[in-house]
């Protein structure tokens, strides 16, 4: 299934591109016509694709379609990473969302980790940057991702839930493999990765 949601990615893509560039009437109404074919393939085909969830993926965007950017802060204090659980599933993640206009990479990991945990962090290297789909996360919806993880040092000690987060806590490697994960937002690989990185004196960027 995860290579048919590629395909259908890429067919909406085409369309979604082909309509904003296309200066002939009847290409537009090709492409528009490629889009509706692309939505009822993905009807047919995703199990969880309502039509609301089609309507805002198919039409969010104009222009040349392009991947969204989620940005993870990994925290470390006493060679410990900053977790936070989500309130909607219980379960445990890196702090971090989806990039902003108006911010760098590195803003939003520090914004997001005082919306999630309460405390303002300083970015310090890129862990890694990788393709969602290449690495088989589990997938909620149908964008295409990249996944930017960045390691963070504290700068206060008051940590504290947000409004979408129920707990915020330190732990080791092997208590964070142990919890219930949000896979979709961190995989233990990715846990793995962010201590090989902080205990590394020169770290190499990981990438596809």
């Amino acid at each position: 299934m995860a290579d048919i949601e590629q395909l259908l990615e890429q067919l909406q893509a085409i369309a979604q591109t082909g309509k904003h560039y296309s200066k002939d009437v009847f290409d537009r109404e090709r492409y528009e016509q490629l889009e509706d074919v692309a939505k009822k393939l993905t009807t047919q085909l995703v199990s969880n694709a309502s039509q609301k969830k089609l309507d805002i993926y198919f039409d969010q965007d104009t222009g040349y379609v392009t991947p969204k950017v989620d940005i993870r802060a990994a925290t470390f204090k006493d060679d410990k990473i900053l977790l936070v659980r989500e309130k909607s599933s219980g379960q445990w993640s890196i702090p971090g969302g989806w990039g902003d206009i108006g911010y760098s990479a590195a803003d939003i990991a520090v914004k997001e980790t005082f919306e999630e945990a309460g405390i303002k962090v300083k970015p310090l290297k890129m862990i890694s940057i990788k393709d969602m789909q290449k690495n088989h996360y589990p997938k909620k919806n149908l964008n295409y991702v990249y996944k930017l993880f960045f390691e963070c040092e504290p700068e206060e000690n008051d940590i504290h839930s947000g409004v979408e987060t129920s707990d915020v806590k330190y732990f080791t490697l092997d208590e964070a493999l142990n919890l219930d994960l949000s896979l979709a937002r961190n995989m233990p690989d990715d846990f793995k990765r962010a201590f090989e990185c902080h205990y590394s004196i020169n770290w190499q960027t990981y990438f596809d």
